[in-house]
């Protein structure tokens, strides 16, 4: 990404953002947003497909997780892993997941600044939920890990609609349950299909580089692009909202 193109989207965040005064939710993705579980999932995928012979046995790169892989639903990963077998790819996701629990339940840490982020919404009563292609077991046990079980006022899974990311309808599902505006709401996401259904869905999309590149990330339109929840670029733009809704605020 080039100085230009990134001063460009920090540029927009801060306007963007600052509209959203007063704001009223942040909705979260699980994967690669709370935790940086990308590398437990691309070693459980790797060693699992190699097993059974996937590509000759040749081990799957970081490139083919991302563009195959990363984000993405387990009904679309299982088609493209085994586009004449669907039945196959789905127990064979099945079970991979099982093998990420494992590797969680050891391994999962939090985004660095994570905590930090969590009581800036807590101490200004914000509602929030998270979001997340991943199965209901992986997402509750993640944040379980994270000690965020009683921070989320809801949990939207992928499987709970009719269309997973990207297409919108998880996130504008969750603006429901919540009953918050899209217009006082933005997004926290690492994927390039999130952003795209944080985007399609109407709201900003702060976008994480945990693990996918910037220049994929970009395409998809976030409002911000940040390393994680220390980087500065956030909160200016935070800081630019609170004076935003204090400024709106009546005088007494």
């Amino acid at each position: 990404m080039t100085v230009s193109s990134a001063e460009n989207v920090v540029g927009d965040a801060t306007f963007s953002l600052s509209r959203l005064a007063p704001l009223e939710a942040i909705l979260f993705d699980v994967d690669g947003t709370l935790c940086d579980s990308d590398p437990l999932h691309h070693y459980a995928f790797r060693e699992m497909l190699q097993e059974i012979n996937f590509n000759d046995g040749v081990p799957i790169t970081e490139e083919f997780f991302v563009k195959t892989i990363a984000g993405k639903h387990n009904e679309d990963i299982a088609l493209s892993l085994f586009p004449d077998d669907l039945q196959r790819g789905l127990k064979f996701t099945e079970d991979k997941e099982a093998m990420f629990r494992r590797l969680a339940s050891e391994q999962l840490k939090p985004i660095n600044g994570l905590y930090k982020l969590k009581k800036w919404v807590e101490d200004r009563g914000l509602k929030r939920a998270a979001v997340t292609n991943a199965p209901r077991a992986n997402a509750e046990l993640m944040i379980s890990l994270l000690g965020l079980s009683d921070f989320f006022h809801a949990v939207i899974i992928g499987d709970d609609c009719q269309h997973a990311k990207p297409h919108p309808e998880p996130y504008l599902k969750a603006l429901e349950v919540l009953n918050v505006s899209k217009d006082h709401t933005f997004v926290c996401e690492d994927s390039v299909s999130g952003i795209k259904a944080g985007v399609a869905a109407g709201m900003p999309v702060v976008g994480l580089t945990t693990r996918n590149p910037e220049h994929l990330l970009l395409e998809a339109k976030p409002t911000l692009l940040i390393k994680d929840y220390e980087d500065p670029k956030l909160w200016t733009a935070l800081e630019e909202l609170d004076k935003q809704a204090a400024a709106a605020k009546p005088t007494a």
